[in-house]
């Protein structure tokens, strides 16, 4: 019996590692983003049927974790405040950083609001440099004015 997300998603990343199974190819089968696949893959993002069912042959799932990848997760996979893997840090350390001027120029471009998470999309990829390939992601967010009342 499985008894969180948590448990269909160490199921599917002990797969994926043993069958040498690429993030971009289940996205593929999937019919979405490789971004979004990973991030459902990992817990993060609720699948309808269909794409549950295609995960589910993709890591020989039973029905029951085929169910779970359909229920609305409960968002955030960091186990800390401040992350420890150093990958994941270096993001947190980009927003320690630099999240003020984010903030700034979003306001005077578009005004006091946010940029969304949930009409949200994301794309990586490797840009070719001679001193050292670069990390290249785009971040796309509906901007979500604050309303008067």
């Amino acid at each position: 019996m499985i008894k969180s997300r948590e448990e269909v998603t160490e199921i599917i990343f002990a797969t994926k590692v043993t069958k040498n199974i690429k993030w971009s190819d289940v996205a593929k089968k999937v019919g979405e983003s490789k971004e979004w696949t990973t991030a459902a893959c990992l817990g993060q993002m609720m699948l309808d049927k269909n794409q549950a069912e295609t995960i589910g042959e993709i890591f020989g799932l039973s029905d029951e974790a085929i169910a779970w990848l359909q229920i609305a997760p409960y968002k955030g996979s960091l186990p800390t405040a401040v992350p420890t893997d150093p990958l994941i840090y270096r993001w947190y350390e980009v927003v320690s950083v630099y999240g003020s001027t984010i903030k700034e120029l979003i306001h005077e471009e578009f005004g006091d609001g946010i940029m969304s998470a949930i009409d949200f999309s994301m794309d990586i990829k490797r840009e070719e440099d001679p001193n050292g390939d670069r990390v290249n992601v785009v971040l796309s967010g509906k901007f979500l004015p604050y309303k008067t009342y």
